[in-house]
């Protein structure tokens, strides 16, 4: 019982993450899963379901309000898959303690990001494109399907950024199209982590998964009613949270190797 409270709250979280910032959830599902006892390789492929699923649902409603660039997302994208299902191959090669190490230090600097004011208004004007803002998105993408591969995250809190500064989209269609980037990357990671030896839990992933659903829905909701400095203060805490988390993990895993 106590698990499946746990499961159920730590998946409202992510899901309140992803649908009012666009981003945090994989950030969050990891240390919430190893928490929960899943090791760090199966978190990271049942991190890649739920954040597809919820990212998805998300990304339904933003569509619906006309803040998904469908063409920049699927060009960002096309960039990243390639390095996600290289980076799903590779997660199972790497020791657990490597795994958490990394997603410590993402973690950790990921955290003071979402303390920056974002590079627009959230009802504002597009930002200034850069110069070839086409090699910039590429080389974003690429790195952005990598991390996703590895380490099971969906990568909002890189691409938010990167769609602003590489491609001149306002926050606003930063946060839409980047649930775009970030379910296909995670279908595409997923298609190499998943099988049968992953040891998913049913029993922890399903009211997780669904949580999480159910509170990216009240996350856009959210988003309306709560300023985005508060909401990124918010998450950035959580953030240090996961960060230190995943850091005393990686101390434990050393020692008992």
């Amino acid at each position: 019982m106590t698990t499946l409270v746990l499961a159920l709250a730590a998946g409202a979280l992510v899901g309140l993450a992803l649908g009012a910032l666009g981003a945090g959830g994989g950030l969050l599902t990891v240390p919430a899963l190893v928490g929960l006892g899943v090791p760090p390789v199966a978190a990271g492929t049942a991190a890649l379901v739920v954040v597809a699923v919820t990212a998805a649902t998300a990304l339904a409603r933003h569509a619906r309000q006309g803040l998904v660039r469908w063409r920049t997302g699927l060009l960002f994208t096309a960039a990243g898959v390639p390095t996600a299902l290289a980076g799903g191959a590779l997660a199972d090669r790497l020791p657990d303690a490597v795994l958490t190490g990394a997603f410590a230090l993402i973690a950790a600097a990921a955290a003071p990001r979402m303390l920056l004011p974002g590079p627009a208004p959230a009802t504002g004007d597009a930002v200034q494109p850069p110069r070839s803002p086409r090699m910039r998105s590429l080389a974003s993408g690429a790195g952005l399907g990598a991390t996703t591969g590895v380490l099971g995250v969906g990568g909002g809190f890189l691409a938010v950024p990167a769609l602003t500064a590489a491609v001149g989209l306002r926050i606003r269609e930063a946060a839409g199209t980047s649930l775009l980037v970030i379910t296909l990357n995670s279908l595409a990671a997923l298609a190499v982590r998943a099988g049968p030896a992953d040891g998913l839990d049913p029993a922890v992933l399903t009211p997780f998964a669904g949580a999480a659903v159910l509170g990216a829905w009240d996350g856009g909701r959210l988003a309306a009613k709560v300023s985005g400095a508060v909401l990124r203060r918010v998450f950035a805490g959580v953030l240090l949270a996961a960060a230190a988390l995943m850091a005393v993990e990686t101390v434990a895993l050393a020692i008992t190797s």
